[in-house]
C-alpha cells in the first residue's frame, strides 16, 4: 500500500483537531478524521481527500486544477468526495473553508438535515 505525506498530517490535525467534534481515526489504514460517527477528511496517498456536498464537490473539481475525483484503490469515483492534491503541505491551510464545510456537512447528515 502507498504510503501518505506526514506533512500534511501535521497541518490537518492542526486545522482540524481543535474542533470539539473532530477526532483521529483510519481509513483504508490511511490517517482520516471523523466528524461525529462519519467519516469527513482522510489522507490518501500523496493527496487529502474531503466529503463534501455533492454541488460543492462538482464545483471544486470544476474549479480547482488540484482536485480530482476521489477514488480510492481504484473503485469508481465517490459522488460527494474530492481527493486535493498539493506538493506542499501548508497550502492546504488555504483550504480550511473547505475542511470546515466538509465537517458542517457531515454532521447535518447525522442529524438528518443534508
Amino acid at each position: 500500500m502507498a504510503g501518505y505525506n506526514p506533512q500534511h498530517k501535521a497541518v490537518l490535525d492542526d486545522l482540524l483537531l481543535g474542533h470539539p467534534l473532530v477526532r483521529s481515526g483510519r481509513m483504508f489504514g490511511f490517517p482520516a478524521y471523523y466528524a461525529g460517527r462519519k467519516l469527513c477528511i482522510c489522507l490518501y496517498e500523496q493527496g487529502v481527500a474531503v466529503r463534501l456536498p455533492e454541488q460543492s464537490a462538482a464545483d471544486l473539481l470544476r474549479a480547482d486544477r488540484n482536485a480530482v475525483p476521489f477514488q480510492p484503490m481504484g473503485r469508481p469515483k465517490m459522488r460527494e468526495w474530492v481527493q486535493i492534491n498539493l506538493s506542499h503541505s501548508e497550502e492546504y491551510r488555504r483550504y480550511k473553508a473547505v475542511f470546515e464545510e466538509s465537517v458542517r456537512h457531515v454532521l447535518a447528515q447525522q442529524r438528518g438535515n443534508p
